[in-house]
């Protein structure tokens, strides 16, 4: 398989976060505020990691994946500049993960579904991780919300091959997960040049029903 768009910006892509920092820094935060204690996390499409990084130390360990194997490496090295020694890398679809049923307290994926032609079926099958008691955890840049600076910066990507499937407002994604029939339990806006909506979605317990 040749290089995608995600390999070829995978140097520049903590440098292109910055230009929305404000909102990058506060979904990390907000996601590991929602963490169960002493759990397993796993994290889908990490990209370089960001979120990975921030919850290690709140969790008893991280699998964090992605499809492009040169995000992983730099994911890899930031983790072991922060001395991070309970998080894991690996490859991975998130379409076909090979965990059985509930293997996961908490799993994320983060800035994923708006470039899926079918993000149901990610969620689907992230769901299908997550364990009874837990909770999925799902930021989304809220592209239809963003600023000029963010829609320079989509068109440029574009320019580079970048297409997203989906232009989410706060409203449509809410919508969205509706249509899914599945447990929304919050759905928070954290503000940024481009705002990320934070869906939280908590797995009842198997006695609960």
């Amino acid at each position: 398989m040749g290089r995608t768009f995600w390999d070829n910006i995978a140097g520049l892509y903590d440098l292109a976060e910055k230009t929305n920092g404000r909102a990058v820094r506060g979904m990390a935060a907000e996601v590991t505020r929602r963490l169960p204690e002493n759990t397993d996390f796993l994290e889908c499409a990490a990209g370089t990691g960001e979120i990975s990084l921030a919850v290690a130390p709140f969790v008893r360990r991280v699998v964090c994946t992605d499809l492009s194997l040169p995000m992983l490496d730099r994911a890899r090295k930031k983790a072991a500049r922060r001395d991070l020694t309970n998080i894991e890398f690996q490859q991975r679809d998130l379409f076909h993960l090979p965990e059985g049923d509930g293997t996961y307290g908490a799993v994320c994926a983060g800035n994923v579904l708006h470039l899926l032609d079918h993000p149901e079926d990610a969620v689907a099958e992230l769901w299908r991780v997550t364990a009874p008691g837990g909770c999925l955890l799902l930021p989304t840049f809220l592209m239809g919300e963003s600023g000029p600076l963010m829609d320079t910066l989509v068109a440029l990507y574009r320019l580079l091959g970048f297409r997203q499937k989906h232009t989410f407002t706060r409203q449509s994604y809410r919508a969205f997960f509706e249509g899914l029939g599945l447990p929304l339990a919050e759905l928070a806006v954290i503000p940024g040049r481009m705002p990320v909506g934070l869906a939280v979605l908590r797995k009842p317990n198997i006695q609960e029903g």
